[in-house]
């Protein structure tokens, strides 16, 4: 097989495609011949060396997969060989052959194609697991995303979008701010240009909003409290601003945790707010819970209420292309890779 492949900590050109064999699923595994992968901004943390659950360099990364089921192992029985499936992978997922745990493998209805199969796993469960299981998204809440002309940012909008009557607020650069518009966000923000939190507290009237996804982190957790209404809630679930040069700067994210926020409960208590932290990888071992919002999930996309928007699909010899569009931000919804 051939995998993109982090051979060391550093900025894209690290990236290369190297040769290996075919991976042989082990007992409760499946072999699948990958033809869409996804990419993740974990991906681009771990190849910067900010990452720490990943492996160790010479590491393949990949969460989530498309394509075909090219062997099963001991104890698996379906889907059966040449199924169409997608899958969620623990690694390894960038390659022209993966393994999966055969829990985290779905056959493919008949309409969904394989760039909106790969694009599904990462972004879906997490913006599904936020908002309808960490936090209780209900119509008349307001709801602001950050980065959210991103992945999960756009799958997150839908998701509130089919709840129904409830306020976006969505930060993202100016030049994003149309497909925001377009995807149902009522309030797009600038952030390189305007101080969201005085701009959410201005269109609320002074209240702000009932639940805040972040995944930038650091100073912007401390902010994000202050746009919370009476009994509102804030979900951690990254630290981008962490990876913002192409390398790995060791004192700038020292300083980070140095000066991160650490809140206590007689603080919540007196504010009426709460605070969550999300790690989808860190799931991984609640199968049930995982498979039950995956599943949950492809009835919405088969009701027609969950489409990925799909940014750019790269072939998977110019990952490091692929690494610096989305480093740079200037991906709007998923980019992919062409494995086959």
């Amino acid at each position: 097989m051939r995998a993109l492949t982090i051979t060391r900590y550093g900025p894209p050109e690290v990236l290369a495609i190297r040769e290996a064999k075919d991976p042989v699923p082990g007992p409760g595994q499946v072999c699948i011949r990958v033809a869409r992968a996804g990419l993740n901004f974990a991906d681009v943390s771990a190849r910067v060396g900010l990452y720490p659950d990943a492996p160790k360099p010479p590491m393949v990364m990949g969460y989530e997969v498309s394509g075909t089921v090219a062997s099963l192992g001991e104890g698996v029985s379906a889907p059966p060989v040449g199924t169409r499936v997608l899958a969620m992978t623990h690694f390894g997922g960038q390659a022209t052959h993966a393994l999966a745990d055969g829990r985290y493998v779905i056959p493919l209805p008949e309409t969904m194609d394989l760039d909106q199969a790969a694009a599904f796993p990462v972004n879906w469960l997490t913006a599904h697991h936020m908002l309808h299981r960490v936090a209780n998204l209900k119509p008349g809440m307001a709801l602001l995303v950050h980065m959210a002309a991103g992945g999960v940012g756009l799958a997150a909008i839908a998701l509130a979008r089919a709840v129904g009557g409830v306020t976006i607020f969505g930060s993202a650069s100016a030049s994003k701010h149309g497909v925001l518009r377009e995807a149902g966000v009522d309030h797009p923000i600038d952030y390189r240009t305007q101080d969201y939190v005085e701009e959410v507290k201005r269109l609320t009237g002074g209240r702000g909003v009932d639940l805040v996804l972040d995944a930038l982190g650091g100073p912007e957790w401390t902010r994000n409290t202050r746009v919370l209404a009476p009994v509102g809630q804030l979900i951690c679930f990254g630290w981008a601003n962490a990876a913002s040069g192409e390398s790995r700067n060791l004192l700038k994210v020292a300083t980070g945790l140095a000066t991160m926020k650490r809140w206590n409960a007689l603080e919540l208590m007196s504010k009426n707010i709460s605070v969550s932290g999300v790690n989808v990888g860190h799931l991984w071992g609640e199968a049930s819970t995982l498979r039950a919002t995956l599943d949950a999930l492809m009835r919405l996309w088969r009701e027609g209420k969950v489409r990925s928007h799909i940014d750019q699909v790269f072939p998977l010899a110019e990952g490091a292309a692929a690494h610096r569009r989305m480093h740079e931000r200037k991906n709007v919804g998923k980019i992919l890779f062409d494995c086959a």
